[in-house]
C-alpha cells in the first residue's frame, strides 16, 4: 500500500462527519448554551457511550481487525467469511442484552455517573433550580441506549470494511447521526417552537434515529465484502477464540477509559452548574485533530502493521516512524490554532443564542487546558495500535489504568481549587458582568492533558522493548517552532479585523495561518511538507518515496 494512502481517504471521511458534527454543537449551543440543559444532553451521551466505547469501534478494530486481516492477506476467504459471522452473532447477543439493561437501569445509571445532579429536585422545589436535571437524565438515557447498540452494530462494518482497504464509508457513516440531531432540533426548536425539556428530548430521538441510519448505511457494502458471513453464536468458527482472548484486556483498557470519562463526570456533576457543559464543548473542538489526524493515521496503519511480520523489526519500525511524524505534522498546527486562536474559533462555533460571552471565555480555558496533552493523545492512538498490531492487548489496558489514576488525582485537586474562583476574577475578564460561572472544568482538563504525556511515556517505554521505537520529538520541535510563526500574520490579520463577524474572520484567520505553516514547511524542506505537496499535485514527486 502507498504512503499512507489509506489515512488521508479516512481523515476526509471524519472531517465531513466532524463538519457536521461542528454544526450540530452550534444549534446544541445556541438553545442551551453553558447551562443545565447543556449538562444533561452531555450526561445523556456519556451513559450510552459506557457500552458504544466499550464494544464498539476501538475495542472491535483492536481484537478483530488484526486476526481478520490476516485471513484476508493468508486468502483464507472461507475462514474470514466464518469468523466475521462468529463476531456479528455474539455482538448482535451481546449489544441486546446489554441495551436492555441499560434501559431498565438507566436510573441507578444516571446516580452513578452524576450523583451530583440528586439535589436538583429540593433546589427545583425551593425555586433555587429550573430544571431537575437527575429526572431528565433518566429519560434522554432510556432513549439514547438503543442507539448507542446501533453504533456499536457500526463498529462491526467499519472492521470489515477497514480490513478490505474501504475506509472512507465507515468514518463518513457518523455524519448521518449528525444530520439526524440536527434535523431533529431544526423541526422541534424552530419550526415547533419547542424549548427546554421538549426540545433535548426532539434531540435524544434524533439521535437515535441517526443511530440507525449510522449502522444501516454501512451493512450492505460490510455484507458484500464479507460474503454473507452466517450468524454463529459458537465460539468454535476459525479465529473467532483468537479474537474472544484479545478482546479480554481489550475490554479492560477500553473500561478504564471509561472509567476516566465517568470519573470527570462524576467529580464535574458536583461544580457549579454549567461545569459539565463547558467540559463538552471543549471536548467537541479538541477531538476534531484527534479524530482527523490520530485516528485517522492509527486506523490506517492498524490492518498494515497487523499485516507485516511480527518479528520484523526494521519494517515495523519504520513504518511507525513515517506514520508518527505526519501524524505530528498535521496535529502540531491544531494544538496551535487552539492556544493562540481558540478564544476566535469557540466563538465561531458556538457563540450563538443562549451561548455568550462568559460561556466562550470558559470554554475557550477548557480548550486550552486540553490541548497541553494534544500530541500526546494522538501519538498514543498510534502506539496502541502498534501494540494491537503486535497480539498486546495488555499493555494498553494497564498504562490506561495508571494514567486514570493520575488524573483523578490530579483532577480533583484542580477542580476543588478552581471552582472556588470566578471566571470573572480572572485578569481582563472583569467586563463579563454578573457571571456566575466557575473554572473547576480547567482543572479537570488541565490534569487530562498531563495525564497523556504520563500516558505515552509508558507506552513508548513498553513498546521500545519489542521493537526499536522512533523518536520524533525533534522534528517535532521544529514543527512547533514553524506554527509558532505562522501564527504572527495571522494574528495581525486578527488584530486589524476585529470588527468582523467571527464566523468569516476565523475562516479568512486560520486560512491565513495553515497557508503560512505549509509554506514556511516546505521552504524548510520538512519531508512531510513535501509529501503533501506532492499528493495536492502542487509539486512533481521526487520518486524517492514508496
Amino acid at each position: 500500500m502507498s504512503r499512507f494512502r489509506g489515512a488521508p481517504v479516512i481523515g476526509a471521511g471524519i472531517l465531513t462527519s466532524r463538519l457536521l458534527g461542528l454544526l450540530r454543537d452550534r444549534t446544541l449551543a445556541y438553545f442551551f448554551g453553558v447551562g443545565a440543559l447543556a449538562d444533561v444532553f452531555a450526561t445523556a451521551l456519556r451513559g450510552p457511550n459506557v457500552l458504544q466505547n466499550l464494544l464498539g469501534e476501538q475495542a472491535l478494530s483492536a481484537a478483530f481487525i488484526p486476526v481478520y486481516s490476516r485471513y484476508v492477506e493468508d486468502g483464507r476467504t472461507a475462514d474470514a467469511r466464518r469468523l466475521a459471522g462468529g463476531i456479528l452473532g455474539l455482538l448482535l447477543a451481546a449489544t441486546a442484552a446489554l441495551t436492555l439493561l441499560g434501559v431498565v437501569l438507566a436510573r441507578p445509571l444516571v446516580t452513578i455517573l452524576v450523583p451530583g445532579y440528586l439535589g436538583d429536585a429540593a433546589a427545583v422545589a425551593a425555586g433555587e433550580a429550573a430544571v431537575d436535571r437527575f429526572e431528565l437524565a433518566v429519560v434522554a438515557v432510556r432513549l439514547l441506549f438503543p442507539m448507542a447498540g446501533f453504533t456499536v452494530l457500526a463498529a462491526w462494518c467499519l472492521g470489515i470494511l477497514n480490513s478490505h482497504r474501504r475506509f472512507f464509508l465507515p468514518y463518513f457513516a457518523p455524519a448521518a447521526w449528525n444530520a439526524a440531531i440536527i434535523t431533529a432540533f431544526v423541526l422541534a426548536g424552530v419550526v415547533l417552537g419547542w424549548r427546554g425539556e421538549r426540545l433535548l428530548v426532539a434531540g435524544c430521538v434524533g439521535a437515535l434515529v441517526g443511530g440507525v441510519l449510522q449502522f444501516s448505511i454501512q451493512l450492505p457494502s460490510a455484507l458484500r465484502l464479507a460474503g454473507a458471513p452466517p450468524l454463529s453464536l459458537s465460539p468454535r468458527a476459525p479465529g473467532v477464540r483468537r479474537v474472544l482472548a484479545n478482546a479480554g484486556p481489550v475490554l479492560a483498557g477500553r473500561g478504564v477509559v471509561q472509567l476516566s470519562s465517568w470519573v470527570d463526570q462524576f467529580l464535574a456533576s458536583f461544580l457549579a452548574v454549567g461545569a459539565l457543559g463547558a467540559l463538552n464543548w471543549a471536548q467537541r473542538l479538541y477531538s476534531l485533530p484527534v479524530g482527523l489526524f490520530g485516528v485517522a493515521v492509527a486506523a490506517a496503519e492498524l490492518p498494515e502493521l497487523s499485516r507485516l511480520d511480527a518479528d520484523s523489526d526494521r519494517e515495523v519500525s519504520s513504518r511507525l516512524e513515517r506514520a508518527w511524524r505526519q501524524m505530528l505534522f498535521l496535529t502540531v498546527p491544531s494544538l496551535a490554532a487552539f492556544v493562540v486562536f481558540g478564544h476566535l474559533v469557540v466563538g465561531a462555533v458556538y457563540r450563538t443564542g443562549a451561548f455568550g460571552r462568559a460561556d466562550n471565555w470558559l470554554v475557550y480555558l477548557v480548550l486550552v487546558g486540553y490541548s497541553a496533552g494534544l500530541l500526546a493523545t494522538v501519538s498514543s492512538r498510534l502506539l496502541q495500535n502498534a501494540f494491537f498490531a503486535l497480539g498486546d492487548t495488555r499493555t494498553p489496558a494497564r498504562v490506561a489504568l495508571v494514567r486514570l489514576i493520575v488524573s483523578a488525582c490530579a483532577g480533583t485537586a484542580l477542580m476543588l481549587w478552581l471552582d472556588q474562583r470566578l471566571l470573572t476574577a480572572l485578569p481582563g475578564l472583569a467586563s463579563l458582568g454578573g457571571s456566575d460561572l466557575r473554572l473547576g472544568a480547567l482543572g479537570l482538563a488541565i490534569a487530562a492533558g498531563g495525564a497523556s504525556w504520563l500516558e505515552l511515556a509508558l507506552l513508548g517505554h513498553a513498546l521500545g522493548r519489542r521493537v526499536r521505537l522512533p523518536a520524533p520529538w525533534r522534528p517535532a520541535g521544529v514543527m512547533l517552532a514553524v506554527a509558532g510563526v505562522a501564527t504572527l500574520p495571522a494574528a495581525a490579520l486578527w488584530w486589524l479585523m476585529a470588527g468582523w463577524h467571527p464566523v468569516p474572520l476565523t475562516a479568512v484567520v486560520l486560512g491565513l495561518f495553515g497557508f503560512f505553516y505549509l509554506a514556511l514547511a516546505r521552504l524548510l524542506r520538512i519531508g512531510e511538507a513535501t509529501l503533501l505537496f506532492e499528493r495536492l499535485g502542487l509539486e512533481r514527486p521526487s520518486g524517492g518515496g514508496e
